[in-house]
């Protein structure tokens, strides 16, 4: 059923895969570190058409010092601040409620409810683009970090739901009767027995809800259209020039966007890496 370990394999096909996997991460790594070598480039040597060659000069400074000097990357970061801790502590906190209740109470709607949680997530985000505009702009909400917040939290409980519903089912049913027996309410239960048991999955979930929210591009486009309030993913493209385009400012910006995904991607890689 589970494929077999690579140092159970036959010797051809460890060959290959020791042959494959660097020539996999190299081919990876490639728009990675033109992006990184772009950043530091001079103006001079993008409009020369030198895209993949040394840089005549690496403008490391100047370039990042003309992104936060002459562009409002600094708003946008903090925009996407504001729009991705509130979503992130409403949905896992919202999920968190939601799992427990199908996790531990048995109803007969139990499986229905959690397809409904589940179902949301096959579909297609792209058809769902002019509703959601039309509503937020019924209601007020058009171009605000409100409407924006409140979507994404929506859009994103259900597989926060399904992520601790699952996580919920595996503790041990004992710890939670017990405590009933004992006359201890749903809501004490819930928040001093299986919240401090949640701390893992509420962490990892944590970790991954902020890369998804961060990195969005098509929602922060869709609802957002004023630099107030404009995540930087989609504010990225305005560091271009009217009349040329600052690919070298772009990059720069890009890799700064980058830095507070990767820093909590590989908090979530490590954690429970150390014992105790």
């Amino acid at each position: 059923m589970f494929p077999t370990p690579i140092q159970k394999s036959s010797a051809s096909v460890s060959l290959l895969y020791k042959i494959s996997l660097p020539i996999c991460l190299i081919i990876w790594l490639v728009p990675l570190l033109a992006v990184a070598i772009t950043s530091v480039r001079s103006a001079g040597d993008i409009t020369a058409g030198n895209y993949w060659g040394w840089p005549e000069s690496f403008n490391l400074i100047e370039n990042y010092q003309a992104v936060f000097e002459n562009t409002p990357i600094g708003q946008y970061i903090w925009n996407s601040f504001k729009v991705t801790i509130p979503t992130v502590i409403g949905a896992v906190g919202l999920s968190c409620l939601t799992g427990f209740a199908l996790a531990v109470y048995r109803f007969k709607s139990n499986i229905f409810v959690l397809f409904l949680f589940i179902a949301g997530n096959f579909i297609p985000f792209q058809i769902l683009m002019v509703p959601v505009r039309d509503m937020t702009v019924q209601t007020g909400m058009y171009d605000t970090a409100t409407g924006l917040i409140l979507f994404h939290i929506a859009f994103q409980t259900g597989f926060c739901t399904f992520f601790m519903r699952n996580f919920i089912s595996t503790l041990p049913f004992s710890l939670i009767e017990a405590p009933r027996i004992d006359g201890c309410g749903e809501f004490k239960i819930f928040l001093l027995i299986v919240m401090p048991l949640m701390k893992p999955a509420v962490a990892a979930l944590a970790v991954l809800i902020f890369t998804f929210i961060w990195n969005d591009y098509f929602w922060a486009t869709v609802l957002v259209q004023g630099n107030h309030i404009m995540p930087v993913t989609s504010g990225l493209k305005s560091l271009n020039g009217q009349w040329l385009a600052a690919w070298h400012l772009v990059s720069a910006g890009s890799i700064l966007a980058a830095l507070p995904p990767v820093k909590h991607f590989i908090a979530g890689l490590t954690l429970g890496a150390n014992k105790g």
